[in-house]
């Protein structure tokens, strides 16, 4: 799991609104442009080319 006071900090890359924190599986979701950056090893990828978007 990501530290609280990490996902505070993160916006998202592409239009730096905030992030949504999702469990299972663990990723984190742009509440502006729906794109969903996934995390891997406690480690979110932000990039925004290897980021999914999802309705």
């Amino acid at each position: 799991m990501i530290a609280k006071d990490l996902l505070e900090m993160l916006v998202c890359p592409a239009c730096k609104r905030p992030l949504e924190y999702r469990q299972n599986p663990e990723s984190l979701k742009c509440t502006q442009c729906y794109r969903v950056y996934a995390v891997k090893d406690d480690i979110p990828i932000m990039l925004v080319d290897e980021a999914t978007v999802e309705p």
